[in-house]
């Protein structure tokens, strides 16, 4: 064998290696397709302080197919970023919990054609976004309504009336879904400018493994500097 061939086996053998320990160090893996991909990079990230970090990632080149991993302490909201190669940055959000998530898309549409099977904290977001499409959606409806009809009502009125009832569904969904991760994740990210007595009787209620979860524990210290600020 010559030297080059020995050269090249050992780093084979070096790569299989470290995906190996990657494999078997790791509690979670995702499992992913993106329709139409040939060439770019995905990472596997997570929000730390104010940035994201790089929990692993893979250099695709022809195989739309690719697995990442990580180790996780608890469920958290991850998130699977695409780069085309071309100053493109796609990004998918998801719940993950430990064992395997799958995600399928497609390299056009990567954000909106994302099929996601993986988490009971997943199942319990994704119905949570269907509702606020929906509402979403009608609100899109009673805005060109509106418009054609020359109605009174103002840009800033309907947006005012949406927002209202995305804090109050939001709010009713965290409260019925106590026992999940989903719900104080909900609280902190997308209900930020309701009153702290909301954000406290949802606190309240949740169960005590899910006050101790990392977004419980996010909640309350946001509830305690908003109490803090406002009471200055």
């Amino acid at each position: 064998m010559s030297k080059i061939s020995k050269l090249l086996s050992l780093i084979v053998l070096i790569l299989l290696n470290t995906s190996c320990k990657k494999e078997s160090d790791s509690n979670f893996t995702l499992k992913g397709y993106v329709k139409g991909l040939k060439k770019g990079t995905v990472y596997l990230q997570k929000q730390q302080d104010s940035l994201l970090v790089t929990l692993d990632s893979l250099e695709i080149k022809g195989d739309p197919n690719f697995e990442l991993f990580t180790n996780l302490e608890e469920p958290e909201v991850l998130y699977l970023k695409l780069d085309k190669n071309a100053s493109e940055e796609e990004m998918i959000v998801f719940f993950a919990d430990t064992g395997v998530t799958q995600i399928s898309s497609s390299r056009k549409l990567f954000n909106y054609n994302a099929k996601i099977k993986g988490s009971k904290q997943q199942d319990v977001l994704e119905e949570y976004l269907t509702t606020l499409t929906k509402l979403n959606n009608r609100n899109l409806e009673l805005m060109q309504s509106n418009f054609e009809s020359k109605d009174s009502i103002s840009f800033s009125e309907q947006q005012e009336n949406f927002l209202k009832r995305k804090y109050a569904y939001t709010i009713n969904f965290a409260l019925n879904n106590n026992n999940s991760e989903v719900a104080p994740y909900l609280a902190v990210y997308e209900i930020p400018n309701t009153t702290v007595r909301y954000l406290d009787t949802i606190y309240n209620s949740l169960s005590s493994p899910i006050k101790a979860s990392k977004y419980g524990k996010l909640l309350k210290e946001t509830i305690e500097l908003r109490t803090s600020t406002e009471s200055n």
